[in-house]
């Protein structure tokens, strides 16, 4: 259907997979396992439920009748009713039990909670798949070295395998926040209208025992450790507000990686995968924007706006509930996992095809280099018995003048010629070129990265050898 608007992130951006979390089939679904497990767990704890009533829930599990539910939803106003009635008009045994004692918060909360705990899991496997794609490529490109700049300005060189360190520590911070929340994963369970589970106690005569009995049963038999243990109506939107701050955690490592990918990309030192036929200008042809690098920092920044919508919703529940966090949770909670979902993707394809220009990169290193050798060259003068005053001032006026020449005439760097000229130096233009090599001005880098690849990164790889390694493919 074109005359309708349709989410982008959905449409175009985000995989399969993660949307069937978000989708109406595994939200109904998890209602159905839900009211099944209630029932079960009503039935082992004494109440008069049949195994036949069981089976005939089972039985009609997966096959939603949407039509019903949202013909009756259009005269009751609510949709959990209305899919209580379309399930029981499924299963007319059973319809008296579906539900018992539950209110709506025991099907919406507890399915919101499964589905972002899943969706968690998903984005996880991105995660270690990311990680997986720039540690192959810090290793290959641990000893090149490359200008490195502070405030945009050159600095002391790295490599650009150690550069990419900086990206994988990132994700596994990332990483390591994603593990915590699944750790702690906990279902709402049975809590009743106000958190007092009133009804549930009625239901038992006042046994209070086997009102815990029924949350931790339905927490073990959904795949859960435990429930919360105390709640209002619904679980503390505290919760939503922490996995979306996780979310924004990995949407701002993704777009620092991006920003410095479209700085390299300017440079002509890396530049993101480009396809055979891709056009990277309507009216500029010889182009090649970095779309995708660019995309990645869109999305974060829209997710990184995003986390704030369930901080505020937290911040603004009133006593036991409010139903001001329905229509936002609807739209934030999904929205964020499907950005980040995008964005994974985007960060495995652009990582996985990095083109390296290593001459280009050299270019710009030695341009720079002289200045950056100056210290190394005035010790050496020194230990030949020249004094250090007069050399740091013959240094500085060397220094001013060769930048003149660079900013002002547009010429080449011509610092190492003056030095060699000047005879307080002793040293020949030769002897300088063999000081002034890239390797020795990366101090650690090549062994830095080696170390945190081989003892940090590809240990932590190891625990997910269940997570699939392959190219990532995206949408245009």
């Amino acid at each position: 259907m074109k005359n309708s608007y349709e989410s982008p992130l959905s449409a175009r951006y985000a995989d399969a997979e993660m949307k069937f979390l978000f989708s109406p089939d595994k939200k109904f679904r998890t209602w159905r396992k839900l009211w099944i497990a209630l029932a079960e767990t009503e039935k082992e704890l004494g109440l008069p439920i049949t195994q036949e009533q069981i089976d005939e829930l089972k039985a009609h599990a997966e096959d939603i009748n949407y039509e019903v539910a949202e013909a009756r939803e259009k005269v009751v106003r609510h949709d959990v009713m209305s899919h209580v009635y379309a399930y029981g008009e499924q299963c007319p045994k059973a319809r008296a039990i579906i539900h018992l004692g539950a209110t709506s918060c025991y099907v919406g909360d507890n399915t919101d909670v499964i589905v972002m705990t899943e969706a968690l899991q998903l984005v996880r496997q991105k995660l270690v798949g990311v990680i997986r794609v720039l540690a192959d490529f810090a290793m290959e490109y641990k000893d090149l070295p490359t200008l490195a700049f502070t405030h945009f300005q050159p600095a002391q060189p790295t490599t650009v395998g150690k550069r990419a360190t900086l990206w994988i520590q990132d994700l596994m911070m990332d990483l390591e926040d994603v593990e915590y929340q699944l750790s702690k994963a906990k279902l709402l369970g049975s809590k009743g209208t106000t958190g007092t589970q009133a009804s549930f106690l009625e239901l038992f005569d006042g046994d209070y025992e086997k009102v815990k009995q029924l949350d931790q049963k339905i927490a073990e038999k959904m795949g859960y450790r435990a429930c919360f243990a105390v709640s209002g109506q619904t679980y503390s939107r505290k919760l939503d507000s922490q996995i979306l701050s996780i979310l924004s955690g990995i949407a701002q490592s993704a777009a620092k990686f991006s920003n410095d990918i479209r700085l390299l990309q300017h440079l002509k030192e890396v530049e993101e995968p480009f396809e055979k036929n891709q056009i990277g200008s309507s009216a500029m042809a010889y182009k090649r924007n970095p779309m995708r690098s660019e995309r990645i920092a869109s999305l974060a920044r829209y997710v990184i706006a995003d986390s704030l919508n369930p901080a505020i919703t937290e911040a603004t529940q009133w006593f036991e509930r409010t139903l001001d966090d329905s229509a936002n949770k609807r739209l934030s909670v999904p929205e964020g996992f499907l950005a980040v979902d995008s964005i994974l993707n985007l960060y495995n394809n652009v990582a996985d095809g990095l083109v390296v220009y290593p001459k280009v990169i050299e270019q710009h290193l030695r341009r720079e280099l002289p200045f950056m050798a100056t210290e190394n060259i005035m010790m050496d003068a020194v230990k030949r018995g020249a004094d250090r005053q007069q050399l740091h001032e013959r240094i500085r006026v060397h220094s001013m003048a060769a930048s003149k020449v660079i900013k002002e005439e547009g010429g080449e760097n011509d610092l190492l010629a003056r030095i060699a000229g000047d005879s307080i130096f002793g040293v020949t233009l030769e002897e300088l070129h063999a000081i002034v090599s890239p390797e020795k001005y990366v101090g650690c880098a090549p062994m830095q990265t080696e170390e945190f690849i081989q003892n940090t990164v590809r240990p932590l790889l190891d625990k997910y050898s269940f997570v699939p390694t392959e190219k990532a493919e995206i949408n245009v």
